[in-house]
C-alpha cells in the first residue's frame, strides 16, 4: 500500500508510559507521551487527535505494544470512545522485516519496529539503539535482515536499583554528570558517572562487537526518551531519530494493510 495520502495515529503503549502521533504520508505531523497510570487521559488524549482526522480518506488507528494488558485495557476502551477498530501490529498489521532469531513472537514489537524503521532511515546496515526503560541495542545487515541484540537497563531502572539495593545511596533523577567532575567526587556524580559513562560504554562495546562479527562498522542510530539525554554529542551515534517505534509503525501499516477492512493490500 503506498504511503501518500495515508493518514495514520500510531500508538506505542509502553512499559510505562504510552506515545502516540499523527503520520500523514508517512512522515510524522506531531507527538506525544503520557504516563499509563490513566487510561481515560490516554483515550481522551488519542480521541481527541483521531476526531480530526476520522472524516477524511484512508485514516486508522493502529497500536503496537510491549505492555499487553496494559494494550488490551486501552484498545478496549479507545475502541468504545471512537467506536472504531484498533488495528494491532502482530497478526492484523504484521512487521515485514526478515529475521534470523530464535522466536521472533517472543521479541519485542518496540524492537522490531525501531529497527525496521532505522534501516529505512538508513537505508543500510544499522546498530538500533533504543534508550527506555531499558536499553536495547540490535542489529539490522544491510539487506534490512534483524539479527536481535541485547538488552540492558535504563537510565533510571540503574539509579533507582542503586537506591533499593544500597541503604546509603540516594534516590536521583537521571541528569547528565558534571563533565568537570571526571572522577565523581561525591556520591551523586559518582552514581551518575556510573550510569551515564556505564551505559554509553555498554553501547559502544556492543556496536563494536556487531561490527567485528559483521566485517564492516554499521550506522548506529539511537532513539527512544533518554536518547539525547545519554547519546547528544557521542561520536559514536551518527543520527538520533525521535519517534522510531511510531514511525516504524506508520511505516508498517501503511506496506501491509488498507484501512477499513483489514485486508492486506495486493
Amino acid at each position: 500500500m503506498s504511503e501518500q495520502g495515508l493518514h495514520i495515529i500510531a500508538i506505542n503503549v509502553g512499559n510505562t508510559r504510552t506515545s502516540f502521533g499523527l503520520f500523514e504520508g508517512g512522515k510524522p505531523a506531531w507527538s506525544r507521551a503520557l504516563p499509563n497510570d490513566s487510561i481515560a487521559a490516554l483515550v481522551q488524549a488519542i480521541g481527541a487527535a483521531w476526531d480530526e482526522i476520522e472524516e477524511l480518506d484512508r485514516s486508522a488507528l493502529v497500536m503496537a505494544s510491549v505492555n499487553p494488558p496494559q494494550a488490551d485495557r486501552l484498545a478496549e476502551e479507545l475502541g468504545k470512545a471512537t467506536k472504531e477498530r484498533i488495528y494491532r501490529i502482530g497478526p492484523e498489521v504484521p512487521i515485514p522485516m526478515d529475521h534470523t532469531v530464535d522466536d521472533v513472537s517472543a521479541t519485542g514489537q518496540d524492537r522490531l519496529l525501531a529497527a525496521f524503521a532505522a534501516f529505512n532511515h538508513a537505508g543500510q546496515a544499522c546498530v538500533v539503539v533504543d534508550a527506555g526503560t531499558a536499553i536495547t541495542v540490535d542489529f539490522v545487515d544491510g539487506v534490512g535482515v534483524f539479527h536481535g541484540g541485547a538488552i540492558g537497563p535504563g537510565v533510571k531502572m540503574m539509579l533507582r536499583s542503586l537506591h533499593q539495593g544500597a541503604a546509603q545511596l540516594p534516590e536521583l533523577e537521571p541528569v547528565r554528570p558534571d563533565e568537570n567532575d571526571a572522577y565523581g567526587r561525591n556520591t551523586t556524580q559518582a552514581m551518575l558517572n556510573g550510569v551515564f559513562y556505564g551505559a554509553r560504554g555498554m553501547v559502544r562495546a556492543l556496536a563494536e562487537r556487531y561490527a567485528e562479527h559483521y566485517g564492516a562498522y554499521p550506522q548506529v542510530i539511537a532513539t527512544g526518551g533518554d536518547a539525547r539525554l545519554l547519546f547528544e554529542g557521542d561520536e559514536l551515534i551518527e543520527h538520533i531519530v525521535d519517534d522510531l517505534v511510531l514511525r516504524g509503525v506508520a511505516l508498517a501499516a501503511s506496506r501491509t494493510m488498507v484501512p477499513g477492512d483489514g485486508q492486506d493490500d495486493e
